[in-house]
């Protein structure tokens, strides 16, 4: 930490400042005639390329972005490109399978659930027509308190 007793805010001003008094620093005379001397890169007609057309010069920093994507997109409308991954999840249709059979629906306990759901009062018939006989006495079942729940621990 700095043993400054200037404050932050005004230091910082003080240096911005300076900075904005002093002249911007000239590019290295290599650079500057590095780009003045090279002549453009000459590039094939986009029409005319395929996918096995080099697409190097089109990579070069000197050429500008709108022709290197023009570029990239011809290239990439290529069938061999448009592949879809086997092991991406969402790279396929999974709406277009086949729909589960009636039959197979209906014996899934989840799908009993959420599908057919049976009026309570038809369920609660079916199960008083079973016949109970006088002689085997039902059990009765204590109700189930919140403490005794089989896999609830308490607090």
């Amino acid at each position: 930490m700095t043993q400054d007793k200037e404050v932050f805010l005004e230091r910082w001003s003080r240096r911005k400042l300076e900075q904005a008094e002093e002249p911007p620093e000239p590019l290295p005379p290599s650079l500057d005639r590095a780009q003045k001397d090279e002549p453009a890169v000459a590039l094939p007609p986009i029409e005319e390329l395929n996918p096995d057309s080099d697409f190097v010069p089109f990579m070069n920093p000197k050429v500008d972005g709108e022709t290197r994507r023009a570029a990239l997109k011809k290239l990439f409308t290529d069938a061999h490109y448009n592949i879809p991954d086997p092991f991406e999840a969402y790279s396929e249709d999974w709406t277009v399978g086949e729909p589960i059979p009636m039959e197979m629906l209906k014996t899934l306990n989840h799908a009993k659930q959420l599908l057919f759901e049976e009026p309570p009062q038809a369920a609660q018939a079916a199960q008083e027509a079973q016949p109970s006989s006088p002689e085997t006495p039902q059990a009765e079942v204590p109700p189930l308190d919140a403490k005794n729940v089989p896999g609830k621990q308490d607090a």
